[in-house]
């Protein structure tokens, strides 16, 4: 017999774009300041089944409105990434069932991520948690929320090309694509967009900032330069994890005086 879950998440709209089971959407989804979340009962949870191969959850019952800003869109279907499944398993909102039916538990996906599985890694899902907390709303970077958001954005032509012919419906495409993001990759980790009740998949627009991760020490100009290419104009952030604290950081090119 299962106890009560507890859970805490944003309020969205629903999601147009998805054709899932819905349950009751009764639940109130609360979003605190801080990394402590109010906790409070969630008594509907939706259910996902979590393939090894990709690395990513797919759902196969969506309850409640957190789908609307979580997971991406494939012919239908919401995959998640395992920070994204981990967070809602820690919330309570999401039972997550391997391919022969049995349950995974969180221990099994904290140890998922400690060991650097399907390209996250304990600090990576540490600045995921932060953020998401807040209300942002995070994807991986170069990752489309759905094949309709192709064209509504500004990112590099070279890059829409690369993931349209990448990201077809299949499934065996959803996995080459996610074999491929490696984890310490110099490349940004996340796309960050800002709260927003109106937010869509099919037309996200442009992220309110790029965020990569520094590990283990922080990045030279080089490797800042390198990383800004990689941008298309859009900011770029720079996180580092401390002993569970996560702190921002953000680079502005500055012409000194010559002095006599």
């Amino acid at each position: 017999m299962e106890d009560k879950t507890w859970g805490r998440s944003s309020s969205e709209d629903s999601d147009d774009e998805v054709y899932l089971q819905n349950a009751s959407d009764e639940e109130e989804l609360v979003f605190s300041s801080g990394s402590i979340p109010k906790l409070q009962f969630r008594n509907v949870k939706s259910i996902s089944c979590w393939n090894e191969e990709i690395g990513r959850g797919e759902v196969i019952e969506k309850n409640g409105k957190m789908w609307i800003t979580t997971g991406i869109v494939r012919s239908g279907k919401i995959y998640s990434s395992i920070e994204e499944t981990l967070y809602l398993m820690e919330l309570g909102a999401l039972h997550l069932l391997e391919n022969r039916g049995t349950s995974i538990s969180l221990t099994e996906m904290y140890e998922k991520v400690a060991a650097g599985k399907s390209g996250c890694c304990w600090e990576l899902f540490e600045v995921y948690r932060h953020l998401k907390s807040l209300g942002y709303i995070i994807v991986r970077h170069g990752v489309l929320w759905s094949l309709k958001s192709i064209r509504s954005s500004r990112r590099p032509a070279a890059l829409e090309i690369t993931e349209e012919s990448k990201e077809l419906v299949d499934m065996g495409s959803v996995q080459r694509l996610f074999s491929e993001l490696q984890i310490n990759e110099f490349r940004p980790d996340f796309d960050v967009y800002l709260p927003n009740s109106r937010f869509r998949k099919s037309s996200p627009g442009d992220p309110s900032f790029l965020l990569y991760l520094s590990r283990g020490h922080p990045p030279s100009r080089t490797e800042i330069e390198a990383l800004e290419k990689q941008c298309g104009g859009i900011p770029l952030k720079i996180c580092l994890v401390t002993e569970g604290r996560v702190s921002f950081f953000s680079f502005d090119k500055v012409e000194l005086p010559v002095l006599p």
